[in-house]
C-alpha cells in the first residue's frame, strides 16, 4: 500500500475535532476549538468556505441527508441546524449544559451523546426531544449505527459499550469493553462486526451477530485511539491516535497494513482527532490538534 499526502488544509485557529462528508459532492465540513464550521473542496486546498461561526468549541457534526441541513454540536450550548447554502441558522435547541461528543442521524431521529452520560434522542420533523437515554454515569463519547439490525452502539467513559434498540429506545446489552474510556466505535459496512478504540490504546473487534463476542484485541497504538473510519467498500479501516499516527488495517483480520506518521509521511505534529474516508475510496482525511487537516491518497 502506498500513501501520499496530497494536501494540507489550514485556517482553523484551534484544534480540529470534527469532520463530516457533504453527501452532495466532493466537499466536507470541519469544526473544532475555534467555533468555526468550514466547508472544504478536496480539489481546492486552503480555499475553505466559512458556513457558520459559533461561540463554543465543536466536537460533533452530522448531516441530515433528507434535508441537507448540517447539525452542529455547540458545546455547553446545544444544537444548531445550519443551512449551508444560505449560511444561516434555521433552528437551535439548548438540550443540555454538557459537552456534545457525537451526533448520529437515523431516519427521522437524531442521537446526541453528552458528557453527562446521557444520549438525547431528538425527533427531527418536530425538532423536539423524544427521550433521554441514561446508561452510564460518565460521558457518552461515541455513537455508531447498525441500521439493518436497528441497533445503536455507544461508547462510554466508564469503559463500557451500550447496545440500544433503535425501535423501542431501550438498552439491550452492556459490554465491559476496555480498560479506559471508549473513544471510538464503528460498525463494519455489512453490520457483522463492531470495532472499538479506547484511551487504553487497544483496538477490539466484536462479532455483533454472536451477541457481541470478542473476536480480536490488539494493542494498536502507543496512546489513545481517537477515531476509527472504514473505507466505503469495507476492505480497510483506519485508526487515528493521540500518538500522532494513522494506522491502516485489513478490516477482516485487523492485520496492520500501513503506518502514516510524521517521520515517514510528513504527518501531523500532534494528536490526530478525527478521520474521514471519502467516497472516492482513495482519499482519507485527517484532523489534528495541530490545527490542520490533511488529505491522503491511498493506493493499494
Amino acid at each position: 500500500m502506498k500513501v501520499r499526502k496530497i494536501d494540507t488544509f489550514s485556517g482553523h485557529r484551534d484544534c480540529v475535532y470534527a469532520l463530516i462528508a457533504d453527501p452532495g459532492g466532493q466537499s466536507f465540513y470541519s469544526a473544532g476549538g475555534d467555533g468555526l464550521v468550514v466547508r472544504w473542496d478536496v480539489t481546492k486546498p486552503d480555499l475553505g468556505d466559512l458556513v457558520a461561526r459559533v461561540e463554543s468549541s465543536v466536537y460533533a457534526l452530522a448531516v441530515d441527508s433528507a434535508t441537507g441541513l448540517l447539525w452542529v454540536g455547540q458545546n455547553y450550548e446545544g444544537i444548531q441546524l445550519i443551512d449551508t447554502v444560505e449560511k444561516k441558522v434555521v433552528a437551535s435547541m439548548k438540550i443540555s449544559s454538557a459537552a456534545i461528543f457525537d451526533i448520529k442521524i437515523w431516519q427521522e431521529t437524531a442521537f446526541v451523546a453528552l458528557s453527562d452520560g446521557v444520549i438525547t434522542v431528538i425527533d427531527i420533523p418536530s425538532f423536539a426531544i423524544k427521550k433521554h437515554l441514561k446508561a452510564a454515569g460518565k460521558s457518552a463519547r461515541t455513537l455508531a449505527l447498525r441500521p439493518n439490525h436497528r441497533e445503536l452502539a455507544a461508547g462510554f467513559s466508564d469503559w463500557s459499550i451500550g447496545i440500544f434498540d433503535l425501535d423501542n429506545l431501550t438498552l439491550k446489552t452492556r459490554i465491559p469493553a476496555h480498560d479506559n474510556s471508549v473513544f471510538a466505535t464503528q460498525y463494519s459496512p455489512d453490520g457483522q462486526y463492531l470495532i472499538t478504540g479506547s484511551r487504553d490504546a487497544h483496538l477490539k473487534m466484536w462479532d455483533a451477530s454472536q451477541d457481541y463476542a470478542l473476536v480480536k484485541d490488539i494493542p494498536a497504538h502507543m496512546f489513545a485511539i481517537n477515531d476509527i473510519a472504514y473505507r466505503t467498500d469495507g476492505a480497510f479501516l483506519a485508526t487515528a491516535s493521540m500518538d500522532k499516527s494513522i494506522k491502516i488495517w485489513q478490516s477482516d483480520t485487523l492485520q496492520l497494513v500501513k503506518v502514516v506518521d510524521r517521520a515517514r509521511h510528513a504527518g501531523h505534529a500532534t494528536s490526530i482527532n478525527k478521520l474521514l474516508w471519502l467516497p472516492h475510496d482513495d482519499l482519507l482525511v485527517s484532523a489534528s490538534d495541530d490545527r490542520s487537516i490533511s488529505v491522503w491518497e491511498i493506493e493499494e
